[in-house]
């Protein structure tokens, strides 16, 4: 992959990973993203909706299919972007470890 390539890829995972974390975790403008996740209920948009690792896979569909040449190209970068918005939500989220309890230390 060339240079120009990276910096496609990398801004197209960027791209997904803003748009992914925007539609599940954020309210957006005019709360328009929360009335949207509230009209699509408990049925197939609103259980992608509320999931950031299935929906960044949506998200990165067209990427993919802009970057890529042939189908194998286009199917790799597509599974490669939501892959790279996945590890960047991963990086960012604040949530704790699953079931860790942070170190407490106390002086004597």
């Amino acid at each position: 992959m060339q240079s120009t390539g990276f910096f496609f890829f990398m801004v197209a995972a960027l791209v997904c990973w803003r748009v992914t974390h925007l539609l599940n975790k954020e309210d957006g403008p005019f709360d328009i993203i929360f009335l949207l996740r509230k009209k699509a209920g408990a049925g197939f948009f609103g259980n992608l909706l509320d999931c950031f690792y299935c929906l960044s896979l949506w998200t990165a569909l067209p990427l993919g299919i802009w970057m890529g040449n042939g189908w194998i190209e286009k199917l790799l970068f597509w599974w490669a972007v939501s892959g790279a918005a996945c590890l960047l939500q991963l990086a960012t989220d604040n949530k704790k470890n699953k079931g860790d309890e942070p170190v407490q230390f106390k002086e004597d």
